[in-house]
C-alpha cells in the first residue's frame, strides 16, 4: 500500500521523491564543478605567468651576462620580478623575497581550502633551519642568535628560539611539545650522530605532513601523485648518497622514507644490495627513473660525485610534475607545476647570481641549473 502510495502520480510521497532524486543529481553534479570552478582564476593566471627560468635557451643567455648589473636588468625586464641589491648576496635575498611574495600572491588568489597546502609547504621551506639548529647542538657548536629573523612562519621562528635557549639535554622535550615525530628526537638522540640520517628523519615528517594534508574536493589524486614523486626521488637521493659514502645495510635501509609510485619497501631492499653508485643506477632498471640517470653516468665518472644524479633527478622532477599539471588541469595540478617550478626558478636565479658575481666559466655554472627534463 505504502508502496504504490509513493508511485502514485497523484500523491505527494511521489513528487516529494522526485525532488529528492533531482536534488541529490545536482548536488552531485555541482560539487566537482563548484572545485572547478575555483580553480579557474588561479589556474589561468599561473599558466599566463609561467615559469621561464627552467628553460635552457633562457638559462643560458642569463648565464653569459657580463656581471651583476647586467643580470639584474635582464631578470627586471620580466614583469614578474623586481630585484633589489648590489651584491650576490643581496640579490640571492632579493630572489628569495620574491619567490615569499609568489606564495602570497597564490594563496590570495586561490581558494580558502588550499591554505594549508601553502602554510606547509613554507613549513617546507622553513624546515632548513630547525635542521642547521640540531645539527649545531648536537656537535655544540655556536648559534646566531639573530637565526630565527631568517625563519617565514611564526611557528618556526618560537620553535628556532626555544631550541637555541635549551640545552641539548632538552631538545626532545621541545620536539615534542611543537608535534615532531619520534624518529626525529631518535635521530638526535642515535649514538652515530649520523646527519644524513638526522635530515632524513626531518624530510619524513614533512613528507607525512603532505600525504595527510587535506585539499579541496577532486585535488586528492593530483596531490597523491606529486607526494609519491617527491617520496620516489628523496629514496633514490639518499640511496646514492649512502652507497657513495659505503654505509652499512642496517642504517642504509634506515634512511628508507616510506612507499612512493616505484620504489618500494622490496625494491629499495634490492637497491641497497647493489655494490657501488654505478650498481644503483643499474638496479633502477625497469622505472621510468633509469634513463633520465643512466645518461649521467659518464659525468659521474668524470666527477666523481652524486651530484650529477641528483641534478638528473631535479630536472625530472620537473617533467613530472609537468605531467601532473596536464593531468589535472582543472584542479591543483597548475598550482602544483607553478610552484614548485617556481622554486627550481629561484634556486636557478640564485645560482648564476653567484657565478656571474664570482666570475665563474658559463659552463660550471651550467652544471648546476635544473632545467625541465624534455622526456
Amino acid at each position: 500500500m505504502l508502496f504504490e502510495m509513493i508511485l502514485n502520480p497523484g500523491s505527494i510521497f511521489f513528487w516529494l521523491l522526485i525532488i529528492a532524486i533531482i536534488a541529490g543529481a545536482v548536488m552531485v553534479i555541482s560539487r566537482p564543478f563548484s572545485t572547478y570552478v575555483k580553480f579557474v582564476y588561479p589556474n589561468a593566471k599561473f599558466e599566463a605567468i609561467g615559469n621561464p627560468y627552467i628553460e635552457d635557451t633562457i638559462l643560458t643567455g642569463l648565464v653569459d651576462r657580463k656581471n651583476l648589473t647586467d643580470f639584474k636588468e635582464a631578470i627586471n625586464a620580466s614583469k614578474d620580478y623586481k630585484i633589489e641589491g648590489e651584491t650576490s648576496y643581496e640579490i640571492q635575498e632579493s630572489l628569495d623575497n620574491s619567490f615569499l611574495k609568489t606564495i602570497e600572491m597564490m594563496k590570495k588568489d586561490s581558494s580558502k581550502k588550499m591554505n594549508e597546502f601553502y602554510d606547509l609547504y613554507l613549513e617546507k621551506m622553513d624546515i632548513y633551519l630547525i635542521k642547521k639548529i640540531l645539527k649545531n647542538k648536537i656537535f655544540e657548536k655556536s648559534i646566531q642568535e639573530t637565526l630565527s629573523d631568517k625563519a617565514i612562519l611564526q611557528k618556526t621562528k618560537d620553535i628556532i628560539q626555544e631550541l637555541i635557549d635549551s640545552d641539548k639535554e632538552n631538545l626532545p622535550i621541545i620536539l615534542k611539545k611543537y608535534g615532531f615525530s619520534e624518529l626525529i628526537i631518535d635521530a638526535i638522540s642515535d649514538k652515530d650522530k649520523d646527519l644524513l640520517y638526522l635530515d632524513n628523519s626531518i624530510d619524513k615528517f614533512i613528507i607525512e605532513k603532505f600525504k595527510k594534508l587535506k585539499v579541496p574536493y577532486k585535488c586528492e589524486s593530483g596531490k597523491q601523485t606529486f607526494v609519491k614523486t617527491m617520496i620516489d626521488i628523496s629514496n633514490i637521493k639518499n640511496a646514492l648518497r649512502a652507497k657513495q659514502l659505503k654505509y652499512d645495510d642496517q642504517l642504509f635501509m634506515k634512511l628508507f622514507l616510506g612507499d612512493g609510485h616505484e620504489i618500494a619497501s622490496w625494491k629499495y631492499k634490492e637497491i641497497s644490495e647493489a655494490e657501488s653508485v654505478e650498481q644503483v643506477i643499474s638496479s633502477l632498471e625497469g622505472t621510468s627513473y633509469y634513463n633520465c640517470l643512466k645518461d649521467s653516468i659518464e659525468d659521474y665518472n668524470k666527477e666523481k660525485s652524486v651530484q650529477v644524479f641528483e641534478n638528473a633527478l631535479d630536472s625530472y622532477f620537473l617533467k613530472i610534475v609537468r605531467d601532473i599539471s596536464t593531468k589535472n588541469y582543472v584542479t591543483i595540478g597548475p598550482t602544483i607545476r607553478f610552484l614548485t617550478s617556481k622554486e627550481f626558478e629561484i634556486r636557478n636565479l640564485k645560482i648564476i647570481a653567484k657565478g656571474v658575481y664570482e666570475n665563474l666559466p658559463s659552463e660550471l655554472i651550467n652544471k648546476y641549473l635544473i632545467k625541465e627534463a624534455v622526456r
